[in-house]
């Protein structure tokens, strides 16, 4: 195990023009769970491939402890990697693709086999360790990859791109249940990519968010989603996520429209800012004593446990996420109102601020 420490490291496809991953300065610590959340294209794979060594990267030097492995093949760093479909010896038995990392590095036979014993009997493979593995499905293959990358407890790293795309929705939840067993079992250091925030908060000891070739922000799935840093993670988190909505900061009172909602935390000049709060925070009653907005009810998805209810404030939708069987009906109008210490401010996407109680006028 290792920290794996990137200093200035970029990369650019078409020689500097556009940047497929932004330079940055990073560090993943050794034997922490990481998941690399983002949308598709947003430089994840390339970012774990400048790691593995299959990329050199265009700018930047990349460490292993103390150790430069910037120029060190793929072969020479000694980690795992798992992609996204499988990749085995078919006419071997999954037995021997399990053993085969293991044999390639002249361990004893008995460490071996129990070692490989192990690995499929944490993925459910104990029952297929002797069929070849070209007549598994390819749900199965790709656990049997999976388990040739978890196999080698003396690992730099273990990376993991998107590895349960091919595997039936019913076994992803047992999978990363036992994915996060196995971290514990041999301490290895993870880095798990994928696009579906479910897979990284579940898995995940950080989740480090990137958009657009950058890190926006990383912390624990609590953190991203009860106090995120830019509007990017509070859209991508969270299911629906975040609502934004158009403001104005003026003598320190936050208005949406003709409405104070709050209070400008801090000392923040004026002007255009944007409200963002969760739907799960959001909350709707009649009493406009209180600050907050008018709003015009356009729809309510009956989801059975809880009711998800479409606003309309202005030109602007805001969604609000209350108990089931909700009694609010499509075109009456309700007021909304934002709890002080669940909504922030953004200025040009990054979070700047906070909603406080407009003093004398009631709570948000």
């Amino acid at each position: 195990m290792a920290d794996i420490r990137l200093e200035g490291v970029g990369h650019s496809y078409d020689g500097g023009r556009t940047w497929a991953l932004k330079p940055m300065t990073w560090t993943w610590q050794s034997s922490r769970a990481y998941a690399l959340l983002g949308p598709s294209g947003c430089g994840k794979t390339t970012l774990l491939n400048i790691i593995s060594g299959l990329i050199t990267p265009t700018v930047g030097r990349i460490f292993f402890d103390d150790r430069d492995v910037t120029d060190v093949p793929t072969a020479g760093r000694n980690i795992a990697q798992v992609f996204q479909f499988p990749v085995l010896y078919e006419e071997m038995s999954v037995y021997d693709n399990l053993a085969f990392p293991l044999r390639n590095r002249k361990y004893p036979a008995k460490d071996v086999d129990e070692r490989v014993r192990q690995v499929a009997r944490l993925l459910g493979l104990e029952d297929v360790l002797r069929r070849r593995s070209r007549r598994l499905d390819p749900g199965r293959q790709q656990i049997v990859s999976l388990g040739r990358g978890l196999v080698r407890s003396q690992v730099a790293a273990v990376l993991l791109d998107e590895p349960l795309t091919v595997v039936d929705p019913a076994l992803k939840w047992t999978l990363r249940s036992k994915l996060k067993e196995i971290h514990r079992d041999t301490g290895h250091t993870l880095i798990y990519v994928t696009h579906d925030q479910t897979e990284a908060l579940t898995f995940a000891d950080e989740v480090v968010v990137v958009n657009d070739g950058a890190i926006v922000q990383a912390g624990e799935p609590a953190e991203l989603f009860l106090s995120p840093a830019h509007e990017f993670v509070g859209h991508f988190i969270g299911s629906p996520g975040m609502n934004m909505l158009p403001a104005e900061i003026a003598d320190g009172v936050v208005r949406v429209g003709e409405s104070d909602v709050g209070l400008a935390e801090g000392d923040l000049p004026p002007g255009p800012v944007r409200i963002g709060v969760r739907p799960e925070f959001v909350l709707i009653n009649g009493d406009r004593r209180s600050p907050g907005v008018a709003a015009r009810v356009t729809g309510i998805d009956r989801m059975g446990a809880y009711d998800l209810v479409h606003t309309l404030v202005g030109e602007h939708t805001v969604t609000a996420k209350t108990e089931a069987g909700s009694p609010y009906t499509p075109e009456s109008t309700e007021f909304l109102h934002f709890p002080a210490d669940r909504t922030f401010l953004f200025r040009d996407q990054v979070r700047c601020g906070s909603l406080a109680p407009l003093n004398g006028r009631g709570t948000t």
